[in-house]
């Protein structure tokens, strides 16, 4: 009877285990959304997330912009590797944009110009910085990377929206990521002969 019991108990573990394992039909095959024809209903923008997500857009923009720039200047890899990324982090809050029907500040995508004045006059700051020496351009890029992390943290603590903050917490750990390898950079480029 035990033996049965076990059993019985087992099949029953095994069968709950699969169908919590299994996504649900509106999921689709992979459970990151609804299969192929299922429409999908996006909850709008808050004023807060709109400003957010415009914001973080521009934000994304510049530091890809400095990148680019200063990586022209001084040809350090770390510049055009973290330029890339950016452009990843870009379109992300611009995907972002899209499935909330906000207005792309960067639609035309020019460099060093922004829709926000402060973040026009941040890029020339950073980049007349950057072009004074390769220890300078590499502390700008710590500037960035310390700013991006902070704006960051503030959006997530807000957030609600799941999308954004899986969108803003990868794009955290990017500049973390980023911060390290400038710092590692400046202490190759110090210790130099």
């Amino acid at each position: 009877m035990k033996k049965r019991i076990h059993f019985a108990t087992a099949i029953g573990a095994l069968s709950l285990a699969l169908a919590l394992a299994a996504p649900a039909p509106a999921q689709g095959r992979n459970g990151n959304g609804p299969g192929p024809g299922v429409p999908v209903t996006v909850e709008p923008a808050t004023a807060e997330e709109a400003k957010s997500l415009a914001f973080m857009r521009e934000e994304e923009k510049l530091a890809r912009d400095v990148y680019r720039l200063l990586g022209e200047q001084w040809k350090l890899t770390v510049f055009e590797n973290i330029a890339q990324a950016e452009q990843r982090h870009f379109e992300a809050i611009g995907n972002l944009l899209a499935r909330y029907g906000v207005e792309d500040p960067a639609a035309n995508d020019i460099p060093g110009v922004y829709k926000d004045p402060e973040l026009t006059a941040l890029y020339a700051q950073l980049t007349a910085k950057g072009k004074l020496s390769a220890k300078d351009a590499l502390e700008v890029g710590v500037m960035i990377e310390e700013a991006d992390i902070e704006d960051l943290e503030k959006a997530l603590a807000v957030m609600t929206k799941l999308d954004i903050k899986r969108v803003y917490t990868n794009l955290l750990a990017g500049s973390y990521d980023h911060l390290e390898a400038f710092g590692n950079c400046a202490q190759v480029l110090a210790a130099a002969p």
